[in-house]
């Protein structure tokens, strides 16, 4: 991970500060149903404002495409947060023009902003410069501290940093680390557990932790096809046929790369995809042909946590099994519960990300038993990918060589 300035390398005392962050949270009939990513970026709003800065608060909020609507309006996350933290917040109808120079110009040092739904201009997405340049001429510095859009190379998550002295903030500054001792600089053994449906979705995924791991985990519906692909009967379960030589590729490649892949030695089978459906234990190689694997079985899970116990770093995601539905969790959750008493004990240093894995985190119990749960959804992915996030490489190369600091 190339170098990045963080807070502890800028005095905002007086300075007008846009901060990226993610408030896009989840609302149902008008309320705000989880307020995960507003509590996330308070450290960074509150240091800032503590040391007397003026906050701007930039943030897209759901699809607006360009247009105004007023229910993606940010006015209600403005609301909560000011709830949340002791600094008076205001709330502009516009995040460029007029109303927001306005407002940005009667703000007082330790006051905070939320600038309007910056997806209701078309600008934002197409990163359009005339209105970067609109949007920067409201702040003297700029600071990143939204992850999860990292991936979008818009005009408040990768132009801006081409305009302003860029930071980190610190849930950004987090999240780099905790992926750079993921995957970059491990502390080894290093093991990478990859579920869900398709491999397909999830092969520049594997094809990047293939040469960075010991050991892959894979669970899930994919674990199916590669079972096939060596010629086990699944009977009925979700599988991809056409996939199957890509996975006997995958599993050529880690055999030359020294990767050990966990495939399940045996499953939880059910003749329906439904809560409380009868089940049974069959070894993986006795799978009925009207039957469907759902889940990994005792001796799987058994596999897997004696594994856990001799690594040192662990990325996560993606279940082991239809969590969704029990008794189909039972892998999920058991796995997930031994990770976290490893963790807890400092034995394992686990980074999960990607929206199926922080559910399934949390419906195990151990969310915030990991050492990093990454919320980022998308940027998370491409990361694992090894794709070259542009609000990354632009944050760092601003930070470093476009303006001095």
């Amino acid at each position: 991970m190339a170098s990045f300035h963080t807070l502890d390398d800028l005095s905002p005392e007086g300075k007008r500060v846009l901060l990226r962050a993610d408030l896009n949270v989840p609302v149902r009939d008008g309320a705000i149903t989880d307020t995960t990513r507003i509590d996330r970026v308070i450290p960074t709003i509150c240091e800032l404002a503590d040391k007397g800065a003026r906050v701007i608060i930039l943030s897209h909020f759901d699809r607006p495409k360009g247009q105004v609507v007023p229910s993606m309006s940010l006015a209600p996350v403005a609301e909560m947060l000011e709830s949340k933290i002791q600094h008076k917040v205001h709330f502009v109808s516009d995040c460029v023009g007029p109303k927001a120079e306005e407002a940005v110009a009667n703000l007082k040092d330790g006051e905070v902003c939320v600038l309007e739904n910056t997806r209701f201009h078309a600008g934002e997405e197409k990163n359009d410069p005339a209105f970067t340049d609109m949007m920067a001429r409201l702040g003297d510095v700029y600071v990143n501290d939204a992850f999860s859009a990292a991936h979008r190379a818009h005009a408040s998550t990768e132009g801006l940093a081409h305009h302003l002295p860029a930071y980190a903030g610190r849930l950004m500054e987090a999240e780099l680390n905790a992926l750079t001792a993921a995957l970059e600089l491990p502390e080894r053994p290093v093991g990478a557990l990859v579920g869900g449906a398709k491999i397909s979705t999830k092969l520049d995924l594997i094809g990047n932790v293939l040469g960075k791991v010991d050991v892959l985990f894979i669970g899930g519906a994919m674990a199916n096809t590669f079972l096939a692909a060596q010629g086990v009967a699944v009977g009925k379960s979700l599988q991809e046929a056409d996939m199957h030589e890509t996975a006997r590729k995958i599993m050529a490649q880690a055999n030359d790369g020294k990767c050990e892949i966990i495939l399940p030695v045996d499953a939880v089978i059910a003749r329906e995809f439904r809560e409380g459906a009868p089940s049974e234990v069959c070894d993986i190689h006795a799978v009925p042909a009207d039957a469907m694997i759902l889940d990994a079985g005792p001796k799987t899970i058994a596999l897997i946590n004696a594994k856990l116990e001799g690594l040192k770093t662990l990325v996560w995601n993606g279940p082991l099994g239809a969590f969704e539905i029990k008794p189909f969790d039972t892998a999920t959750v058991s796995v997930a519960r031994k990770a976290a008493e490893l963790t807890k004990a400092g034995k394992l240093k686990t980074i999960a990300g990607g929206g199926d894995t922080v559910s399934a985190l949390r419906h195990a119990g151990v969310a915030d038993q990991m050492s990093y749960v990454s919320t980022a959804g998308g940027a998370f992915l491409e990361w694992l990918e090894g794709k070259l996030l542009p609000g990354i490489a632009v944050l760092t190369d601003a930070a470093r060589n476009a303006f001095p600091i």
